[in-house]
């Protein structure tokens, strides 16, 4: 009876709905932070706030409740456990801190970063399934290794236009050593990589041998691809953006003194979002209509 209820609830019209409101909410924070020039602080906590609510909506329809808030959970507390340790030791991403930019913390990470890792690992995990084919939420067969392996790809792809600008433009943390990609170390990339393997193996494997026939039949249709694409337009549309709104040719410098033109970051972020986030989402769109 409570399954039947659950799956009535997940897939009301009312959800529907809400889902393609926070969609439109994502988008629309994106073009705003670079349009109207929105503080770090405040586009950063739309766009994640926006995601993340849109993650455990959309994931509720295809995992169920206990799906969507484990893959929170376990996102939430591996993210920030690797993020505490890496500040106080350097281990996996490098030596760094954030700034007071953020807004407040739980320990020494900033609260809006566990959702934005949340909301961008959902959408990255979903297109992951769309590339691989994949139709059945409980991931049979090797792709309950396939698919944490290529999500990780597709959401370090992310950091990859992100953290240059984040960092050392906008100094919202800042890495003590500096590093090779425009102030940003190597090792931190790694890092990104190991930290949300961690956490989409883990809930890969709670769909595999917990979720099982449970699913929901929206998980065999196409449009429910739809939605989560249509969502990472938002991830795709800053660096983008950059190339026509606002180009800077000043320099800034990163803690240890070296200089970075800021149309380079720039230019560097929307030619690797341009030639490869957005094959990625075309694979992923031409995949999940097939």
């Amino acid at each position: 009876m409570s399954q039947s209820i659950s799956h009535g609830f997940n897939n009301s019209a009312w959800s529907n709905v809400v889902q393609w409101i926070l969609v439109t909410s994502s988008i629309a924070s994106a073009l705003a932070s670079d349009l109207l020039h929105l503080p770090s602080v405040t586009s950063g906590a739309w766009l994640s706030a926006s995601l993340m609510l849109f993650g455990l909506l959309h994931g509720a329809s295809i995992y169920g409740w206990r799906g969507s808030l484990f893959f929170i959970v376990v996102c939430l507390c591996v993210s920030n456990l690797m993020e505490n340790v890496s500040i106080l030791t350097g281990f996996p991403f490098g030596w760094y801190h954030y700034s007071a930019g953020l807004g407040p913390k739980i320990f020494l990470v900033p609260i809006m970063i566990g959702p934005a890792y949340f909301g961008v690992g959902y959408l990255s995990w979903t297109l992951a399934r769309a590339i691989l084919g994949d139709k059945d939420a409980a991931l049979n067969g090797v792709r309950h290794f396939t698919v944490p392996v290529m999500a990780s790809f597709i959401m370090v792809g992310w950091d990859l236009t992100m953290d240059p600008s984040m960092s050392t433009i906008q100094g919202n943390w800042l890495w003590h050593q500096g590093g090779s990609y425009f102030g940003v170390p190597l090792q931190n990339f790694l890092g990104w990589y190991l930290t949300v393997y961690v956490f989409f193996q883990l809930f890969a494997l709670y769909a595999r041998y917990f979720h099982h026939s449970k699913r929901s039949s929206a998980t065999n249709q196409p449009t429910a691809f739809a939605a989560p694409l249509l969502a990472y337009i938002a991830i795709l549309l800053s660096p983008l953006l950059h190339l026509l709104i606002g180009m800077q040719y000043e320099l800034v410098k990163d803690p240890t003194g070296n200089a970075w033109q800021i149309h380079d970051i720039h230019v560097t972020a929307a030619l690797f979002c341009m030639f490869t986030l957005v094959p990625i989402w075309l694979l992923a769109f031409f995949r999940s209509n097939e």
